[in-house]
This record gives structure tokens, C-alpha cells and sequence, in this order.
């Protein structure tokens, strides 16, 4: 693969890696150990049968998981500690044989990358529940399993188009994450509000009780 290929895989893979992780490293384990894909000597732990099993396992808990409302931002949540890291060090990885300099920039840019498509999915999954029916959510997380699907194959098959697609994926996040953040203030609001008044109205039952009772 040329520099340029090398670049666009590092960023796929650590832009994937923030949305669904154990996807992520599954299909490049897989890819890497039936020799489709040549991948350099910081990623060949993927490869591993036992790396590979671990991944596809989590992948259908995940699977399982993301797609129960409340429970999914939870898990969000816990893997912000996780999606985040690993998408810097996989795209560090991926960019290891061409020189430590830029692996340096790849993890950097991986870290960023990660983070900004974790926030997308974890702040348009926080908003998603804010309704009751789980239908919204099984259907982003569907949504989210193809595209990071199709993103990877992408990245791998026609890097040129998939740097178009991160360039308004990029532009696309600048416009709606700082929405996304300002919706969730309102849903906190407004729960904590509605929270509020129930005690208020659940205190003047009480004060009226003893009252009556006086």
C-alpha cells in the first residue's frame, strides 16, 4: 500500500474504532489472519485466534446491548475510557512501519477521530432515549453496524472516496456535535425539572395529609 493508502486505513480504523470497537477489530483480525490483508507488525496482535474470539464476542453483547434503551448509553458511557484510547493506538499501529513520526501523528489524529465519532453515537444515543420506544434505538444501532462496515471496506477499496466521506463526516460533526450536546442539556434540564415538581406536588400531599389528620 502506498503512504497515502497506509494514512486513510489509520484514520478508518480509529474512526470505526469509535463507533463500534470489537466490529472493528474483528473484521481487521479476520481479514489480517486469512491473509486478504496485510496488516503491519503494530497491528498483527488482531490476528491472534484469541483476540479475534474475544472481539467477536464482545461484538454480539454489544450488539445485544446497544440496542436496549438507557443500558446503551450506559455501556457508552463505560467505553468512552476505552473506544477512545484504542482508536489512537490502532491507528499508531497501522502507521508503524512507515516511521515514528508518523506514528505520532496517527495517534494523535486517531485519538481525535475516535473521539468525535464515540461523541456522535454516544450524544445521538443519549437524545434517542429521551423516547420511550426502543425502536429508534435498534435502528441507529443497525445504522451504526453498517456504516462501520461499509466505512472499513471503503477505506480499504477505494481510499480516495472514503477520504471524501471523513472530510463531511468531519465537517458534518463541527455542525451537529455542539447541537447534539445542547439537546442533551435540555433533556437533563427537563428531567431534573420534572423530578422537581413531583416533589414539590408529593410534599404538599403530605402537608395536606397532616393537615387533615389535625
Amino acid at each position: 500500500m502506498s503512504l497515502f493508502e497506509i494514512a486513510i486505513l489509520a484514520m478508518g480504523v480509529a474512526w470505526a474504532g469509535g463507533i463500534n470497537l470489537y466490529a472493528t477489530s474483528a473484521i481487521l483480525g479476520i481479514l489480517g489472519a486469512s491473509g486478504q490483508l496485510d496488516l503491519p507488525d503494530g497491528m498483527m496482535f488482531v490476528e491472534h485466534p484469541a483476540v479475534i474470539v474475544i472481539a467477536v464476542v464482545f461484538y454480539v453483547i454489544e450488539f445485544i446491548v446497544d440496542k436496549i434503551p438507557a443500558v446503551d448509553s450506559v455501556w457508552d458511557g463505560l467505553h468512552t475510557f476505552i473506544r477512545i484510547p484504542a482508536g489512537a493506538l490502532m491507528a499508531a499501529g497501522i502507521m508503524g512501519d512507515v516511521s515514528t513520526e508518523a506514528q505520532a501523528l496517527a495517534f494523535v489524529g486517531g485519538g481525535g477521530l475516535a473521539t468525535i465519532s464515540h461523541s456522535m453515537k454516544a450524544g445521538t444515543r443519549a437524545i434517542l432515549n429521551s423516547s420511550p420506544e426502543p425502536f429508534t434505538n435498534i435502528a441507529a444501532s443497525l445504522g451504526e453496524d453498517v456504516l462501520v462496515i461499509a466505512g472499513l471496506a471503503m477505506a480499504l477499496l477505494s481510499p480516495a472516496a472514503f477520504a471524501v466521506f471523513l472530510a463531511l463526516f468531519l465537517i458534518l460533526a463541527i455542525w451537529i456535535v455542539p447541537k447534539i450536546f445542547r439537546c442533551i442539556r435540555k433533556v437533563f434540564r427537563f428531567i431534573f425539572r420534572k423530578d422537581d415538581v413531583e416533589k414539590g406536588q408529593d410534599q404538599s400531599v403530605g402537608q395536606s395529609s397532616q393537615s387533615t389528620k389535625k
